[in-house]
């Protein structure tokens, strides 16, 4: 191949890796010393497509991964999906619906059918795109958190926390999806809507008059129980104890006081409807208020809203408004910008709704917190600490009961005949443990996604899962060798749906958390620093981007732009660089076999010449760079050293300047298929290749590099490197001072380097400076071009160079210039037109003159030389 082409080899690779077994936990035995590393996969939602999001989040975990397994660990990456309840079942309705079937007219088993269908079916593409993107998990042991070891683990964890006291049922105020059902606080998404402000007045009872309230929401003044003011409001403290009349409906409620009123706000006082407010709620509770819920679970208002029954409850705000109107109840409308809570998942308006839900008690989190502070856990960056114990510091109970059919059904049974509730760890119950009746029946609802994906760091290591999976999805040995797992990387958007809820459930079951090290990474941009979105049309497809630019460039990509705690900007240019990156590497390889049909091992081969001991020099000062970079997860930082050594050291110098020194080029290529190792967890396919081309070998018949030692560096040899730093700087100067006589592609007879180098210096300065004779002095040289480099001077004598030409042209350029001055001095020494002109036309004259007298300034200078 005359160019380097990655579909040709991704998929056979990887296909051959997968196979050989090489992902898995002993893949890498002949080089084990007796280290364990574990890291989990978040787990992918079963209904997802993998976006540039998860393709970061996978490849920084590949990279730790190759990394970590060629150093000689005993490495598992455990992969597996999330069945992702509330999305699953929405897709599956959506199916459903398009063919004319409701789920209700079908049944829950029925519909279950249907979604374990589909998943078989489709639901597993996001494992097939992982695959195209390289990643090393060990695919045998792939779970699905609905998984029969997984269902048992779950019921493990309900029940125990169920018997101490840590799950409970109650009619709570929750957040309420009309569609969805019950949400946790962190399923609902706040965006800034434009709305308005309704002011109602409420009749006065015992005396005439009315007092006003203010609400966004008037669909919900019928479950009004309360108006509320502050019991220092000298306005309102005579009507304190008395009672208002609901408009339209007529019913009484009284008015109290409270200091939760801000005096300040609106007309001081505000209405109470416990059941659909989270902060009235607590009102009502705190003065023993009834609570009205005014719609059912579908948001259909109920009796309690009178003619208005039946309508939905967004609906039926405008039909409420204008009848309010129409019986003058309306003092005014203004228009009001507020916070609305949407779904996350369906973009439903969420509503606050009282509903008996299970719900896990805050309490769980304590030692957790503790020992997140006492350094047990450490974050990357480090200030996501802070977050952490912000939200752990307001933890509320978490709701974990979800009124859908898809998911893990929560583990309670009820007897219809001694009203018995117990939690069970069996799938099935045949009676009640009481009194031994079969009229048994189980709770409906399912258990919140992040109930069982909080387990996944020890569920999936056999923790719960009874005998299921035994030897061959888990081993007995896993919890010891593999819990608590070594890192974690994901990005920071579910620190508090998943992360916070793993190290709460981890440390309850376990006493550890399930983490020693969490890497959070930030979002992927575009190259404006702007969210993607298809209705932007700025979404980076990871799938295209690899069809386009291969794996690898794609990879290194996202590695080099992950830079600690800030947002990744990803552009086409910076992808279309490490493209190139992939092409100098092969072209690089092919330069080097087309001196020597194949090399050795770095290990098997003695590093002599001076080029090859200054390159090896370098080369050990860059793995040194790479682990220490690794080791704390600056992955920018690490993609950075290689990329600064490959092409701006191997390339641009090491292998330019062995065409002065043919006998060091087996021992580069010994040191580049070194550093193929050192850059195989970034790019995988390309390092795979060209390791085995420069070895004469293919993959097919020969070990891969991804279960080899990776580099440990060696001692760097500062004498060669000073040298070659200066041989270097020897020939940028020369070059750069032959360009100002015009003679930067033609070979000069002469040039002269003031200071002392080695003879040996002089065959590279020679060849890639084209001079044919190279002396060193301790004086400056007359007549000739100077330049000063940063370790060395040198100067190129004029004698029999024709400089006329250049001189003219520079004298030529100076005229022009000088001219182009007096046009520009002229015009802003006329005082109308700098007064009359606009401020920017008379900026951008004064800047050009400005470049213009520089750009003389540097003609002159180089006359000056010439001349």
């Amino acid at each position: 191949m005359s160019r380097y082409n990655p579909q040709e080899i991704e998929k056979q690779f990887y296909q051959i890796w997968e196979q050989r077994g090489y992902f898995e936990i002993d893949g890498n035995k002949k080089i084990q010393k007796g280290k364990n590393f574990c890291i989990m996969m978040p787990p992918p939602n079963v209904t997802g497509r993998l976006h540039i999001g998860h393709a970061l989040t996978f490849t920084l975990q590949d990279i730790m991964v190759r990394y970590k397994r060629m150093d000689g660990y005993k490495t598992l990456w455990q992969p597996g999906t999330d069945h992702a309840g509330i999305a699953t079942q929405n897709v599956v309705e959506k199916q459903l619906l398009a063919k004319g079937i409701k789920k209700e007219e079908i049944g829950r088993e029925k519909f279950l059918e249907y979604v374990w269908k589909w998943k078989e079916e489709s639901g597993n593409a996001i494992v097939t795109q992982l695959r195209l993107l390289g990643v090393s998990p060990a695919w045998s042991r792939e779970r699905f958190t609905m998984d029969e070891g997984l269902k048992n683990a779950v019921r493990e964890a309900f029940v125990r926390l169920y018997n101490e006291g840590l799950i409970v049922k109650g009619n709570y105020l929750v957040n309420w999806c009309t569609h969805d059902g019950a949400l946790s606080d962190i399923e609902v998404e706040y965006e800034e809507k434009e709305g308005a402000l309704y002011h109602i007045r409420y009749p006065l009872v015992e005396e005439d008059g009315y007092v006003v309230v203010a609400t966004t929401r008037p669909e919900t003044f019928f479950g009004d129980t309360a108006v509320m003011v502050n019991p220092n409001d000298e306005r309102y403290k005579h009507l304190i104890g008395k009672h208002v009349r609901l408009p339209l409906i007529n019913r009484e409620i009284p008015i109290i006081a409270d200091e939760h009123v801000d005096m300040e706000f609106g007309t001081g006082v505000v209405k109470v409807t416990p059941a659909h407010d989270p902060n009235d709620y607590e009102v009502g509770k705190r003065h023993n208020l009834e609570f009205i819920t005014i719609f059912d679970e579908k948001g259909i208002l109920n009796e309690h809203a009178g003619e208005f029954a039946g309508l939905e409850r967004l609906e039926a705000r405008d039909k409420v408004v204008q009848k309010l109107q129409e019986e003058g109840f309306i003092e005014k409308i203004e228009p009001h910008r507020h916070q609305v809570g949407h779904c996350y998942r369906c973009g439903n308006v969420v509503e606050p709704y009282i509903s008996p839900q299970w719900f896990v008690k805050a309490e769980i989190a304590k030692d957790a917190v503790r020992k997140a502070n006492e350094g047990e856990t450490k974050f990357y960056p480090p200030q996501w600490l802070n977050n952490f114990n912000a939200w752990m510091r307001e933890l509320r109970d978490w709701c974990i009961s979800r009124q859908l059919w898809w998911g893990h059904r929560i583990p309670v049974w009820y007897c219809k005949d001694c009203g018995n509730e117990w939690a069970s760890k069996k799938e099935h119950e045949e009676k009640c443990p009481k009194c031994g009746s079969t009229n048994i029946y189980q709770d409906p609802d399912v258990l919140d996604t992040w109930f069982s994906s909080a387990l996944w760091p020890f569920s999936t290591l056999g923790w719960g899962n009874g005998d299921w999976g035994k030897g061959i999805k888990w081993n007995e040995t896993d919890l010891k060798e593999f819990y608590p797992n070594d890192l974690l990387i994901t990005g920071f958007d579910i620190l508090f749906f998943w992360v916070a809820r793993m190290m709460m459930m981890g440390e309850h079951f376990l006493h550890k958390l399930p983490f020693k090290d969490v890497y959070l990474h930030a979002l992927v941009r575009d190259e404006h620093g702007q969210k993607m979105s298809k209705s932007k049309g700025n979404v980076i497809d990871p799938i295209d981007t690899i069809n386009e630019y291969s794996a690898d460039a794609m990879r290194f990509t996202l590695a080099i732009l992950a830079v600690q705690g800030r947002d990744i900007r990803l552009s086409k240019d910076r992808l279309e660089l490490y493209r190139n990156f992939t092409n100098k590497l092969y072209n690089a390889a092919r330069f080097l076999q087309m001196n020597q049909e194949k090399f050795d091992d770095l290990q098997n081969t003695q590093i002599q010449t001076e080029l090859g001991r200054y390159i090896l020099s370098r080369f050990n000062n860059t793995v040194k760079e790479v682990r220490e970079n690794l080791d704390s997860y600056r992955f920018n930082d690490a993609a950075t050293t290689l990329y600064r050594f490959l092409w701006g050291e191997f390339c641009d110098w090491g292998i330019e300047l062995s065409k002065a020194d043919k006998s060091s080029i087996p021992e580069l290529g010994a040191i580049f298929k070194e550093s193929m190792k050192l850059l195989h967890p970034f790019m995988p396919f390309i390092t795979e290749y060209l390791y085995q081309m420069l070895s004469g070998t293919d993959l097919e018949s020969n070990e891969s590099i991804m279960i080899m030692e990776y580099p440990v560096a060696g001692e760097r040899d500062e004498t060669i490197e000073a040298e070659f730093a200066k041989i270097i700087d020897a020939i940028v100067t020369i070059r750069r001072a032959k360009a100002l006589i015009d003679m930067a592609n033609k070979t000069i007879p002469k040039a002269y380097i003031k200071g002392q180098m080695s003879d040996e210096a002089k065959k590279y300065i020679q060849k890639l400076a084209k001079v044919e004779e190279v002396l060193f002095t301790q004086e400056a040289i007359a007549n000739a071009v100077a330049d000063i480099g940063d370790e060395v001077e040198v100067f190129i004598p004029l004698e029999g160079i024709d400089l006329s030409p250049i001189i003219n042209r520079l004298t030529k350029q100076k005229e022009k210039v000088q001219k182009e001055i007096e046009k520009l001095s002229k015009m802003l020494s006329n005082e109308n037109f700098v007064k009359n002109a606009p401020a920017q036309v008379v900026e951008q004259n004064q800047k050009a003159l400005q470049e213009a007298q520089e750009k003389l300034s540097k003609i002159e200078e180089e006359l000056g030389r010439l001349s």
